[in-house]
This record gives structure tokens, sequence and C-alpha cells, in this order.
């Protein structure tokens, strides 16, 4: 149960978010749906590191190394941006009523990228100048801002804490909003946070090779915070085809003193792979739904990523970025991705012949049919692949050998819905599906140290199917080919006095409909419609 003070804090929070919002709505008039999110996210990280800056630069001279505080190096090693006065937020604040106040922001975000190396390429340029923004809404969403430190005294959370969730906030928010157009940076929280559940990414590379604006990265470092892992122990590989999403994604990652190596610039995994020596532990991704005529006939051919399987077809890339992902898995390395339903079962421009190898490799961990509408760009139900290289048994994690067999989970029929249209896996949902996998792996507890029960098949819900039980299903991986129906529960009335009741009301429905045919063919006689 909640105490008082942490219902105060969860108040605060969420009061901050929500008024936050409110602001930003205000530029609606001016600014298009899909470019205001940049103007928000900018200000709120620009606010962000000009305060750990201000930080920084207090603590040097109370510590009598006042003669250092321009020293750029100085700030670096304690993962500090330095910030030129022109930059602070303090100049933005007091300049704020000014006419030319966007010209001063975009300076500020040129000079901050300038003089960070690790920011090139993230942040908006003359963006603010551009939008043509009315100064007295940017001046009162500033203001706003400005009482973040505020609300994170009131919340009784550190600033970043505060700044990660107020970005994971507006980016869901931004997302739901724009509709279709916002799953090209967002995934829906539930869904990253069950792919880290599943995989467990404690120790070693994590990459996403259409990492959207970091979400995967951020969970898994959620994921690691709450089980007591070491954060050290971890490195972020990522790469993003949209130049916008890729700023938003280094930004994302900075507000929270993440460091990854997200390529030099924005760039298409396929065409300009950026990690092309890559072998990692942990994939963790959401490719685009369908991806059409994502490459010509003639491009990607001869493709090493495709060595071992066939060449993908050219309108659909799903199985492209399966195989990319393998291609990218360490020896003893697991990925779990989000793809359309189809792509378990199609058989369109040879995909059915490049699952049957995928499958007769024994890469196929499990499998998770979704529910639908946790996304906010379809409403269709999507499904969760997981690939590992390795079923052996790994007594460190705990596992045993699942070699030649895959596990099947129907979850179609969890989830709650948070709106009119859209729906969420709830924090038990997640803990169901991820204990019943880490089971069948073998493991005897979980990430937390709770004790697992021993695995069993559940009809209608889990199957662990061997190869030969796929192959009879045709290499199809729809879950519900293999859990089967749910066993009907018993409510222990015998069927003899079901019977009875059941007759009884049949008889006294058949009656009254007689009775409805007489009142019928009356109301006609009135009226003239004999036979």
């Amino acid at each position: 149960m909640a105490t008082a003070k942490s219902k105060k804090s969860n108040t605060a929070n969420t009061n901050f978010e929500e008024t936050l919002w409110d602001t930003a709505n205000k530029l609606r008039g001016s600014v298009e749906s899909s470019e205001y999110k940049h103007v928000v996210l900018s200000l709120i990280f620009l606010k962000f590191i000009s305060d750990k800056f201000e930080d920084k630069r207090q603590a040097l001279i109370d510590g009598g190394m006042g003669d250092f505080v321009d020293q750029v190096e100085f700030y670096m090693q304690d993962n500090v941006f330095y910030l030129p006065e022109e930059a602070c937020w303090s100049f933005i604040k007091k300049n704020m009523k000014q006419d030319d106040i966007a010209v001063k922001i975009d300076t500020a975000l040129h000079t901050v990228e300038k003089n960070n190396p690790s920011l090139k390429g993230a942040l908006p340029e003359n963006y603010f100048s551009r939008l043509g923004l009315v100064t007295s809404k940017l001046a009162s969403l500033i203001d706003t801002i400005n009482n973040i430190d505020t609300a994170a005294s009131e919340c009784e959370m550190t600033e970043e804490d505060l700044v990660g969730r107020v970005y994971e906030y507006f980016l869901g928010k931004f997302a739901s909003s724009e509709g279709k157009g916002g799953g090209e940076f967002y995934t829906p929280k539930s869904v990253v946070a069950l792919i880290a559940e599943m995989i467990e990414p404690f120790k070693g590379k994590i990459y996403d090779p259409c990492c959207g604006s970091g979400g995967m990265f951020v969970q898994s470092l959620k994921f690691i915070d709450s089980h007591k892992g070491n954060r050290k122990n971890i490195a972020i590989y990522g790469q993003e085809y949209t130049n916008t999403t890729y700023k938003l994604a280094k930004m994302n990652l900075a507000v929270r003193g993440i460091s990854g190596n997200l390529g030099e610039v924005a760039g298409d995994s396929f065409f300009k792979d950026q990690h092309p020596d890559l072998k990692a532990d942990f994939i963790m991704a959401n490719p685009p739904f369908n991806q059409k005529q994502w490459r010509s006939d003639s491009e990607l051919v001869d493709d090493g990523r495709w060595a071992g399987f066939d060449i993908p077809p050219t309108g659909n890339a799903n199985y492209a970025w399966i195989m990319h992902m393998i291609s990218k898995l360490s020896e003893n390395g697991t990925a779990g991705f989000v793809l359309a339903n189809g792509s378990m079962s199609s058989n369109t421009g040879g995909e059915g012949a490049i699952r049957q190898k995928i499958i007769e490799q024994d890469l196929v961990d499990c499998m998770i049919a979704l529910p639908g509408q946790l996304f906010y760009t379809t409403q269709i139900p999507v499904c969760l692949w997981f690939i590992t290289k390795n079923k052996k048994e790994d007594s460190e994690r705990g596992y045993r050998n699942r070699q030649g067999e895959t596990l099947f989970i129907d979850a179609r029929e969890i989830g709650s819905m948070i709106s009119r249209t859209n729906k969420e896996l709830t924090t038990d949902d997640i803990a169901g599906i991820t204990r019943t996998y880490h089971a069948w792996r073998g493991e005897k507890t979980d990430a937390d140290g709770n004790e697992l029960e021993s695995y069993e098949d559940v009809a209608g819900y889990s199957k662990s199917a061997s190869l030969e039980d796929i192959k009879v299903n045709d290499f199809v991986l729809t879950p519900g080919r293999y859990v089967g129906a749910a066993e009907i529960e018993d409510d222990g009335i015998p069927f003899e006095v079901k019977m009875k009741e059941l007759s009884k009301t049949l008889y006294s429905q058949m009656e009254q409909a007689e009775e409805l045919d007489k009142a019928i063919r009356q109301n006609l006689e009135v009226l003239g419609y004999v036979e």
C-alpha cells in the first residue's frame, strides 16, 4: 500500500508532466504536431544539461578550483557537457520575452553541439527560427520548463529521474497524438519492458538496428537498475534511419546519462551499416512493419547477411530485418524483436523458405502472440520473436538444454485498455509471460531471486514444441497452431442437472416465441394482410 508521502510524490510528478504537456499544446496552432515535439524536448534537454553544468561549475569554485571553470575536460570527466554563457539556460530564461528568443535558442543549441563532440548531430539546427514561433507562447513554455527542478524536489526525485520520466511521458503522448507517424520513433513501454525481462540484458553489448528514440536502450538500463545490476557491464550500439528521430535518440540517452554508439549520422541499416563488425550479446528491436520496396531487385543480392538462407523479397523487409539481426548476434547471443503477425506464416516472395531454414538451424527460441491495440500505429495484433544462437545447457545462467525445441505462448487475451483505442500489458501480464519462459529455459529463480515452478504446457496458453511438430505444421510459427484450446473449467454441476435447466429454459423461450407469432399474425390481420 502506498504511503501518504509516496502518493503525494506521484501526484506532484504527474501534475508537472500534465502541466508541461498542456503548455506545450498551446504551440499546436503555429507548429505541426510532428515538429513541436522537437521544440519541447530540445528545451527540456537544454535546461537539464545547463543545470548539470552550473552545478559542476559551482562545485569547482567551492572546491578552490575557480581557475579551471572554463576547462572543458573538468566537466567531461564527470559526464557533464560544457556550456558557454550564451548557451546556458539562465541566459535563455533572461531573454525569453525578447523578439529574437528563437534565434538565441538556436544559437545556444548550436554552441552546445560545437563544444561537445559526443553531441554531434544530436540537436536541431535553426529549428526555432524556421518555425516562426509566437514569442509569448514560447516564453510560457520556457517558464514552465524552468520549474523542472522545483517539481523534482516536490516529487522527492533527482532532476535526472524526473527529466527522464518527462521525456518518456512526452514521447508516448506525441506518439499517441500523431497516430501512425508516431510509431516511427516510439515503441509502447510495456512491449519494450517485456522484451527486456525476457532476454535479461545484464552484461554485454546491446544492439538495436532501428532504434527510434532509444526506448529499447532506456528500458534495458531500467531492467539493470531494477534488478540491482551494474550499468558499466553494458555497451550500447544502435542506428536510426530518420534524422530527426536520430536526434531524439541521442538527446534521450544524454538526459539519462547514457553513453552509446548510434553511428556518426542517421542511416539505413541495410545500405549504410555503421556497425559492420559488431557481434551483439543482446538485440532488441521494433523494425518497421511490412516495409515495402526497401531495395530494388538488383541491390544487396550478394549481401553476406543472407548467407545460409535466401535473398529476402523486395516487397517486404520483415525477413531482411530478421537475417540482419541474426548476422549481428554473438556466439551465445539472443534477440527479441517485434514483427507483424504475417511474418509467422507468410510464404510470399520466398519468406516461407527462409523461415524454414531459420527453424531448421534451430534458431527460434520462443514465439509470443500479443493482443491487438498495443501500438499507436496499428490496431492489428503483433508478435514477438526470440532468436538465440545457443540453446545448449548454460550452467552460468541456469539454462537447461532446449536444443530442437521452441516455446510458443499465446498471449492474445491479456492486456488492459488504457484508452478508447489502446491497450497495454500490465506488470502482472509481463511477469506471467516471463516466468513461463524462464521456467521453460530451466531457471530455478527469476531475476529477483524468486523461485520458479517447473515448466508444464498449459492448454490454450503455452506449448513446448519440437522441430518435428513445427515441420508437421508446415514451418508456421503461429502459437495458436501449437497451444491448442484452453481447457473448460469444470463448475461441478452434473451434466443431467445442466440439461434439465437448459431444456426448461429452451421450452420457455419456445412458448414465448409462439405467443409472439400469434400477436404478429393478429396485427397483420388488423392491417388487412390476410393469407
